[in-house]
C-alpha cells in the first residue's frame, strides 16, 4: 500500500486490540453490517477468514454489505473503466461461498456496492451493466469517492476528485444512469462538501443515496482543535441533507484517523464506554435529524480496526442506542440497511 494512502489509515495491532476485551451486549439483537471491505494488500490481508473471525465475536450479525475496497481487487488488464468489475465478481464469489452454509448462517456480501467512474457520463452505462452481470442479484449500487479538501494532506492519492465533481455535467450524466438501472449511491465525502450532496440529492430525488461515515467528520490537519466549529458546520449541513427524503446515513467510520479522536494513541485499546462517549454527539444528532428509519450502524472494517475491536465497536453502538425502543433498534441495527440495500428477508 502506498505511504501516501496510509496516513489516514491506522495499522491494525492485534496485541494492542487484545488489551481490552468485552462480552457482547444484547447478543440477541440482529445486525446487518452495511459497510465493510475485503482486500489483499502488502502487509494487510482482510478476506473471508478475517471477516468471519470478527463476525464471530459475540454479536448476531446476520448479513453484511460489501463496499468497494479502495482499488485492491481490480482486474490487471482490459479497459481501465472495466477493471473494477473484477471486484464485484470477487465479492459475489464470497457471497456464494457463504450462501452454501459451509461458513455458518451469516450471509456475507449479501449486497455489493462497486466502483465506477461516473464522470464518464453516458459511457459509464456499459460499466454499470457489467457490474450487474457480475454481481447478479446481489449488486446494488456504486460508490464513487468524492473526498476533497484544499489541504492535500487530507486527500487519498488513489483518487483525484475535483472540488466540484458532484456538480459537474459529466458526473451528473453518469449518475443519472444509477436511477435508470435501479441502483443506489454510497456517498463518501467530507463534512464541508455536504451542500454539494444536498444539491445532488435534490436533482435526483428518485435515486437512493446513503451518506457514509457520519458525514466525513474531520479533526486532523487544519481541523485539529476546531471540534466545536466543525460540529456546528457539520450539523447545519446535515440538517439540510435530512430534508432530502431519498438520503440515509451510515453511523460509523469514526475509527479512522480523519476524525481525530486519537483512540490509537492510547496505551490500551478503548472500551465501548470510551467509544460511545466520543461518538454519541455525532451519532445522536444524525438519529435526531434523519430518524432511526433512515440511519444504519456500520463497522467500516477493517479500516476502523486500527482503533478498536469489532465486538467492542458494536457494543459502543448498542450503548448509544440503549434508550431506543425495540422498533427503533431494529431500524438502526438491521432494518434500515435491509430497506436501503433491498435485503427484506434478513433480520
Amino acid at each position: 500500500m502506498s505511504t501516501a494512502a496510509h496516513q489516514h489509515q491506522i495499522p491494525v495491532r492485534a496485541a494492542w486490540l487484545a488489551t481490552t476485551r468485552e462480552e457482547a451486549l444484547d447478543p440477541g439483537q440482529p445486525i446487518i453490517d452495511p459497510h465493510h471491505h475485503l482486500w489483499e494488500r502488502p502487509g494487510w490481508r482482510y478476506l473471508l477468514d478475517e471477516l468471519l473471525a470478527d463476525l464471530r465475536t459475540g454479536h448476531d450479525v446476520r448479513a453484511t454489505v460489501y463496499v468497494q475496497s479502495a482499488r485492491s481487487l481490480l482486474r490487471a488488464d482490459g479497459p481501465p473503466a472495466m477493471r473494477a468489475v473484477n471486484e464485484t465478481e470477487f465479492a459475489n464469489g464470497v457471497a456464494a461461498m457463504c450462501a452454501s452454509g459451509t461458513y455458518g448462517g451469516v450471509r456475507a456480501c449479501a449486497a455489493i456496492v462497486g466502483a465506477a467512474d461516473l464522470r464518464l457520463g453516458d459511457a459509464v452505462r456499459p460499466v454499470l451493466e457489467a457490474h450487474l452481470r457480475a454481481g447478479g442479484e446481489r449488486f446494488r449500487g456504486i460508490r464513487h469517492i468524492a473526498t476533497w479538501d484544499p489541504d492535500p494532506t487530507m486527500l487519498n492519492p488513489a483518487y483525484a476528485p475535483a472540488e466540484d465533481m458532484l456538480d459537474s455535467p459529466g458526473f451528473r450524466a453518469g449518475f443519472a444512469h444509477l436511477g435508470a438501472l435501479g441502483l443506489s449511491f454510497d456517498a463518501w465525502l467530507y463534512f464541508h462538501q455536504i451542500p454539494r450532496l444536498v444539491a445532488l440529492a435534490r436533482a435526483f430525488p428518485a435515486t437512493p443515496i446513503v451518506l457514509d461515515h457520519c458525514g466525513g467528520i474531520l479533526g486532523i490537519g487544519r481541523y485539529a482543535g476546531q471540534r466545536d466549529a466543525v460540529f456546528a458546520t457539520w450539523y447545519g449541513h446535515m440538517r439540510d441533507l435530512a430534508a432530502c427524503p431519498n438520503v440515509m446515513v451510515k453511523l460509523g467510520g469514526l475509527g479512522m484517523r480523519l476524525p481525530g479522536f486519537g483512540f490509537e494513541q492510547r496505551a490500551q485499546a478503548p472500551s465501548s464506554v470510551v467509544l460511545a462517549e466520543a461518538w454519541r454527539p455525532w451519532m445522536e444528532r444524525c438519529i435526531e435529524l434523519f430518524g432511526p428509519s433512515r440511519c444504519m450502524f456500520e463497522s467500516n472494517f477493517p479500516v476502523d480496526k486500527g482503533s478498536y475491536a469489532y465486538a467492542i465497536g458494536w457494543n459502543a453502538m448498542k450503548r448509544i442506542a440503549a434508550g431506543a425502543s425495540a422498533e427503533e433498534k431494529a431500524d438502526l441495527f438491521w432494518r434500515s440497511a435491509a430497506r436501503f440495500y433491498r435485503l427484506p428477508d434478513i433480520g
